[in-house]
């Protein structure tokens, strides 16, 4: 439980690494190797869905020369969306009143879930697809999976941060990797997407967190595909209990209704080696479709370096289609 809660905080800035094999003063490096089999039942399939597969490969660079630290992410996943297989790239400045300025490739500072499976409790994540399909550069983003990188929820640009013992402000402004801001032939634009966080860590066991994103499509091909997204989370450790709940709003340009998710956690460790995370989740989709989610996953550290998870996941829609899944998932991580 200790290091998924540092995952969380080293997202939101409040740490700056979980853990890393120390190569000299100014050079460290940290990853993980994930690798999973799964099984898939669908209702409306003849068969099932067997899948054995090295899901994930990220090795980090961590350089550090005074006030000036830098990351660089290489990974290697099933997703397309990493370009070139660099997950992140940025350096960041950081003054002594706890104010930094990080400039780069770097992820989105909301959700919940963490930004690999390294950060996880479960082997799944809470919500299913919600596609914008008008814009190519978020065509295969899932609107609500806020915190994964590995779905394209990632940017270039600027991020200041400001923090202290027991909050964390940030802002960043930044667009898709691989866009244009604006062309001089069609005359198209796609402007700045923005993002506000912040993290509340002042009360003991407890994380309280909030933030919007703001995304600005590309005008020639996506007028319409305009949306903010508002995320609430909480996280609350009671000895071995940890309990989360997180809740989003999504707020499409030109769509009648605002679509809506959320998620309730609960993970207890029965010892230093065992432990199980209980996850229920719902959320929206276009044209007034709703989707539902448990998830029963028992953990295991065989090492400590080495964990296990086996989950059974259920998940249905208002049209009555069914999936559940069974997976056993292990990652290794230095």
């Amino acid at each position: 439980m200790k290091n998924k809660i540092l995952a969380l905080l080293a997202t939101i800035g409040m740490v700056s690494s979980v853990s890393a094999v120390e190569i000299n003063e100014n050079i460290s490096i940290n990853g993980f190797i994930d690798a999973s089999w799964t099984s898939t039942d669908v209702s409306t399939a003849v068969d099932d869905d067997n899948d054995l597969d090295v899901d994930e490969v990220e090795l980090n660079f961590l350089f550090n020369a005074g006030n000036v630290s830098g990351e660089l992410h290489i990974d290697d996943n099933d997703d397309d969306n990493n370009v070139g297989n660099i997950e992140q790239a940025h350096f960041t400045y950081s003054l002594d009143n706890g104010l930094s300025v990080q400039v780069g490739r770097f992820g989105s500072t909301l959700g919940l879930e963490g930004e690999d499976p390294a950060g996880l409790y479960t082997y799944s994540r809470a919500y299913g697809g919600v596609d914008l399909d008008s814009d190519p550069l978020t065509a295969d983003v899932n609107v609500f999976d806020l915190g994964n990188i590995d779905d394209g929820q990632s940017g270039e640009g600027i991020l200041l941060s400001y923090s202290t013992d027991t909050i964390t402000v940030q802002a960043a402004a930044f667009n898709g990797i691989g866009a244009q801001e604006e062309t001089s032939t069609s005359g198209a634009t796609d402007d700045l997407d923005y993002e506000f966080a912040i993290a509340f860590t002042g009360i003991e066991n407890l994380v309280l967190a909030a933030g919007t994103r703001s995304h600005s499509a590309d005008s020639a091909v996506a007028a319409d595909a305009d949306y903010d997204v508002t995320n609430i989370y909480a996280m609350y450790t009671l000895d071995k209990l940890l309990l989360a709940g997180e809740y989003s709003n999504f707020d499409l340009e030109g769509a009648a209704d605002d679509l809506s998710a959320y998620l309730i956690l609960a993970d207890y460790d029965f010892n230093d080696k065992m432990g199980i995370a209980i996850r229920y989740s719902e959320w929206e989709s276009p044209n007034n479709a709703e989707s539902d989610k448990i998830a029963i996953a028992p953990n295991y550290a065989i090492t400590s370096s080495l964990g296990a998870i086996l989950e059974y996941s259920s998940t249905e829609n208002s049209a009555g289609d069914e999936e559940d899944t069974l997976a056993l998932e292990l990652t290794f991580t230095f």
